[in-house]
């Protein structure tokens, strides 16, 4: 059943600090929409440093307002960058443009990295959006990035129309290239992409987001933040907040991640959260990650049995983090490394992504448990109270972000998913088998 409510539309707003912080007035110059709060994404250097949400008032609130709500929220962020830029750290903020230099040293680093940085291959899965994944290409085509390729993975599509557009606009750019892969689900794209890269990192988004200009400059930048890195995730940022469904979504959780570059491994980075490494969905997401291709077919690609397309809906990009922990490598988040994602606006596709969520996360587990069975439950049943409490409790981490108005029926149907995703990944398994089967009887 659709569920109506009076939306409460946030207002997306870009600060960088070293250009000065504006007022915001409760009407958008603009588009003539009023809105009763904003969502300001912070940047110091073009590096995102918070996302600050602020009230508006009847009146709006003047750049004086804005620059104290900015330092309450970001202010040891803000402090840690211009630290480690070697510049000087006020004890304050204004609406002046804060104290620079001509060329920061993590822009120094960044320009560097541009220019004599590895090949990589970008890959993006798409299926039957050619909207969507033109607008993402305009995008990637701007990266300051100077040795890339983009792939393209069509995959299952139910019309001609991608191939169509990659042709009509692509057709005669070497460095993009378009492939089509009939086998359904995200798993089996996402190593077609790997099967078909050329460069030696290989970078995975989706169809629905915008990059930043240094977006892969900062991803691969990430691999030199210390040895022995496997993958590196990044920052994902909601592109609108216009309907009550986007407003939901970032309510449950969203994609971001914080906005410290954090290592990830089972010895000395190992954060404490004692279900640590099997809660894994701390480290990123699947829309924004990078492996370097060595390691990747080391670790036997994505998972066929899991991911949007398969029975069980999603979770591949969590057994990928999981196997790159257990297998002793190491993962690096880097907030620099940022796009902007399309939420879904109307509530019936919230309500069948959250499904997807609650399957897609059981579904993993299953496999984890399936994998090693007595190393999991050594790990996991000591914590399942902790674990229980986490997904249900209203003052949890998980929940305690929700509005008053947050639909029960999302949470229900989550908690629907998750009872779904061990069946529809022991499904998968069998599909997968049986067609390995077929294929092998064909073959004799």
């Amino acid at each position: 059943m659709e569920v109506t409510r009076s939306p409460r539309p946030a207002r997306l707003l870009e600060v960088e600090l070293s250009e000065g912080i504006p007022s915001v007035p409760t009407v958008h110059p603009d588009t003539g929409t009023a809105y009763n709060r904003v969502l300001s994404l912070v940047r110091l250097h073009t590096h995102p440093v918070g996302l600050v949400q602020i009230d508006l008032g009847a009146a709006g609130i003047s750049g004086a307002e804005h620059a104290r709500a900015i330092w309450q929220a970001a202010r040891e962020d803000i402090q840690e960058h211009l630290r480690q830029d070697g510049l000087p750290v006020p004890a304050t903020l204004s609406t002046q443009r804060l104290a620079d230099s001509p060329r920061p040293r993590c822009m120094r680093t960044r320009e560097d990295m541009a220019g004599r940085g590895p090949e990589v291959s970008v890959v993006i899965c798409t299926r039957d959006r050619t909207d969507d994944l033109a607008e993402c290409l305009a995008t990637l085509d701007q990266q300051d990035y100077h040795r890339y390729e983009i792939l393209v993975v069509d995959n299952a599509p139910s019309t001609r129309a991608t191939e169509d557009l990659m042709k009509r606009r692509y057709g005669n750019e070497p460095h993009i290239r378009y492939v089509r892969e009939d086998l359904p689900g995200l798993s089996n794209a996402r190593n077609r992409g790997l099967a078909e890269a050329r460069g030696d990192i290989i970078a995975y988004t989706d169809d629905d987001v915008l990059l930043d200009r240094s977006w892969l400059s900062e991803l691969v930048n990430g691999f030199s933040v210390t040895e022995d890195v496997a993958c590196v995730t990044g920052l994902v940022v909601p592109l609108e907040l216009e309907t009550q469904a986007q407003l939901w979504f970032e309510e449950f959780g969203g994609y971001c991640k914080g906005f410290r570059t954090r290592i990830f491994d089972l010895d000395g980075h190992r954060p404490k959260n004692p279900l640590f490494p099997y809660a894994i969905a701390m480290v990123g997401t699947g829309s924004n990650m990078a492996f370097t291709k060595r390691a990747l077919i080391a670790l036997g690609g994505f998972d066929p049995t899991l991911g949007t397309g398969t029975r069980a809906l999603g979770g591949e990009d969590l057994a990928a983090f999981f196997q790159t922990m257990t297998e002793g490598y190491k993962l690096v988040y880097t907030p620099a490394a940022f796009m902007r994602h399309k939420h879904r606006p109307e509530y019936a596709s919230l309500r069948k992504q959250m499904f997807g969520y609650g399957a897609g996360l059981t579904a993993y587990a299953t496999k984890v448990l399936l994998s090693d069975p007595a190393r999991a439950f050594r790990a996991l049943v000591p914590q399942l109270p902790a674990a229980m409490r986490y997904a249900l409790s209203p003052d949890s981490p998980k929940n305690s972000r929700k509005s008053e108005d947050y639909p029960a029926e999302l949470t229900r149907i989550e908690l629907k998913g998750m009872m779904y995703g061990p069946l529809a990944y022991l499904r998968a398994r069998w599909d997968a088998r049986t067609i390995r089967w077929g294929s092998r009887k064909c073959c004799r």
